[in-house]
């Protein structure tokens, strides 16, 4: 695979810092019986921390770099992950999912809506019913709407288990934390 612009970011242990303590929060109150596949799982602060609190583990990148980071801090920490060096926008979940989880994945710029809007629905055609989709999007009114959009255009119905406001202050910024329930209808 070519070299990506995270494979550089990567250079640099935790680029991202540590998972929101939000975030953290939420999972500490499911049921660890549970699979999550984290699409764009990066060098791991959010998959190293659900393992590690004993959920079964899918961690999907692009970054050649930050998968073999992940690798060794999971080898370290004695934690079985499953691990993989993939586009997500061609990945197909594997049966067992129980959460799609992703954390600053989605942006929603002007060059990519279409594109991203098109995984989302892939992703969530490819939820099992009665899974979740976590999202963890960058606070911005139009972003959220376009996702918030795509939600309601599903063919699905969805239950709102999580939808507030969380600070990152390891990047001064605010993010927008979705968790939804999928429902057939």
């Amino acid at each position: 695979m070519s070299t990506t612009i995270y494979d550089q970011h990567y250079q640099s242990l935790d680029y991202f810092g540590k998972p929101y303590p939000e975030l953290v929060d939420f999972f500490k109150r499911l049921d660890r019986d549970q699979t999550i596949l984290d699409l764009g799982c990066g060098q791991g602060r959010d998959l190293l921390f659900l393992a590690k609190l004993g959920f079964n583990m899918i961690g999907v990148d692009l970054s050649t770099v930050g998968i073999e980071q992940v690798k060794r801090r999971a080898n370290q920490l004695k934690l079985h992950i499953s691990l993989e060096v993939a586009d997500i926008y061609n990945y197909i979940i594997p049966p067992g999912v129980d959460i799609i989880l992703m954390d600053s994945m989605l942006h929603f710029y002007k060059n990519n809506i279409q594109k991203e809007t098109e995984l989302v629905n892939s992703l969530l055609d490819q939820l099992k019913n009665g899974g979740f989709f976590c999202n963890c999007l960058l606070k911005g009114k139009r972003r959220e709407m376009i996702l918030k959009d795509i939600i309601e255009k599903s063919r699905f119905e969805w239950n709102i288990i999580y939808d507030d406001y969380i600070d990152y202050p390891d990047n001064n910024s605010e993010y927008h934390f979705l968790v939804l329930e999928k429902r057939w209808t």
